[in-house]
């Protein structure tokens, strides 16, 4: 069938870097290698040098639907997303009503066809009362179980201890956790009541959601995963104290073994740190909370050691009303899919990592965590996923903000790269300047 052919790009796939072109038909790729041969019909796109990736896997983004989608829903959030490169995401399920039994998860499956423009899968909630939910969920339908080990939206807390035993205990997929020690959390906003009433600075906010919070947390989840060899899957993780509890290595070793407990941080823990608190203030409010420098800097080493796993957003979009409340009432979370792949870039132009190593964090391997069948890599095959990236600079505007909330914390910033083009399942979905055609977007399928 006529499909399309790019030339004279810059591949990046499966850690190598190399020059070639790239043929894809029916929505699949058909051929990579080095002077493909247009067939009859093709559109034939010149690269000119420019970076061909496969698109981004976000493992962890907040999309607000249903429920709470004033401030976005999957039709605006998968539109920026596509914007960004990013052509797939794992929604969680802290929506109103929550996600937490195999009827709520199917409704979100049926909200988003027709409407995503990225790929889309939906995790199951985990809370103290829905153990039969857990246990019987198909793990054809889900990336994972949620478990959020501190505080969270609605009945979604899991602080019995004999519950979350359990859970880890038969837990059919991947486990992935919000890893943040409540009590010790209340115990700290306690104390800086006391000192500033309700006028609490935001600065305070790393010290509230500490990293003792963080630790605490975190060691907790790792003992029971421990204890009965469960997939764990920690997300953002915020501090380098919590680096040291977890194994270098690959994703999967040579000898086809594959990491039991793994870890990932966020893109916004890569780009910002507490100086930037009096910046920006609430707009980089965020659970758990953005720390010090030098835990920016052990997390940037951490992805090129092979400590971090996976490179995610954790996007969270609010409304600038919302955010511009007293620290107290302001929600956590910070809208991130547009410019995430960009960001992360950003590492490769200040020599603190590849492209190679972006692509491997950020695609290839959530695609072998959560068993994402045909996609995150270039191989024959495999659905077209793709993202042409340009290192031409531009500053980020908030007139160009797809997200529903309508406002970045990256605005004013200079990214070196831009995203060029995006498909979506072989068709273009962005072209470097807006959307193209309808949403494109299909569901997940698991290969398990």
């Amino acid at each position: 069938m006529p499909g399309t052919l790019i030339v004279n790009a810059r591949l990046v796939n499966e850690g190598r870097e190399f020059d070639g072109d790239l043929r894809f038909a029916n929505g699949r790729i058909t051929h990579v290698g080095g002077q493909l041969s247009a067939q009859p019909g093709d559109q034939v796109i010149e690269a000119g040098g420019r970076l061909l990736l496969p698109g981004m896997i976000d493992d962890q983004v907040h999309f607000r639907e249903p429920g709470l989608t004033h401030k976005g829903d999957i039709a605006s959030e998968s539109a920026a997303a596509a914007a960004g490169g990013l052509t797939t995401f794992m929604d969680m399920p802290n929506t109103t009503p929550p996600t937490l039994d195999a009827d709520a998860l199917e409704a979100k499956y049926r909200s988003a066809a027709g409407r995503a423009w990225s790929n889309f899968g939906f995790y199951l909630g985990a809370s103290n009362d829905n153990l039969e939910a857990v246990r019987t969920l198909d793990p054809k339908t889900s990336p994972g179980i949620k478990v959020f080990m501190g505080a969270s939206t609605g009945n979604m807390l899991v602080d019995n201890p004999d519950t979350l035993d359990a859970i880890f205990r038969e837990a059919p997929t991947p486990i992935i956790t919000h890893c943040e020690d409540t009590p010790t959390i209340d115990a700290n906003l306690a104390l800086f009541k006391v000192k500033y009433g309700e006028d609490i600075p935001v600065e305070c906010h790393p010290d509230i959601r500490s990293r003792e919070a963080c630790i605490k947390s975190t060691r907790l989840a790792l003992s029971l995963a421990r204890k009965h060899d469960t997939r764990l899957h920690v997300l953002h993780i915020s501090t380098a104290d919590e680096l040291a509890l977890f194994q270098a290595g690959p994703l999967v070793r040579s000898d086809g073994v594959r990491k039991r407990i793994t870890a990932e941080t966020c893109v916004h823990f890569l780009r910002f740190d507490r100086s930037d608190y009096g910046r920006l203030g609430n707009l980089i409010k965020c659970n758990p909370a953005i720390k010090d420098a030098s835990d920016r800097e052990a997390l940037i080493r951490a992805l090129a050691d092979n400590v971090i796993d996976v490179l995610a957003t954790d996007h969270a979009p609010h409304t600038l009303e919302e955010k511009s409340r007293p620290y107290s009432q302001a929600p956590s979370g910070l809208p991130l899919v547009q410019y995430a792949l960009v960001a992360a870039l950003e590492l490769v132009h200040e020599k603190k990592s590849t492209v190679a190593q972006i692509v491997n964090k950020f695609a290839h391997a959530p695609a072998q965590l959560f068993d994402v069948k045909e996609r995150g890599y270039l191989r024959e095959g495999y659905w077209a996923d793709l993202v042409l990236v340009e290192n031409e600079p531009f500053t980020v505007r908030r007139e160009d903000v797809l997200s529903k909330c309508g406002w970045s914390p990256f605005e004013g910033t200079t990214f070196q790269s831009r995203v060029g083009a995006t498909w979506v399942n072989g068709r273009m979905v962005w072209n470097g300047e807006h959307l193209m055609g309808t949403p494109n977007g299909q569901r997940l399928e698991f290969d398990r």
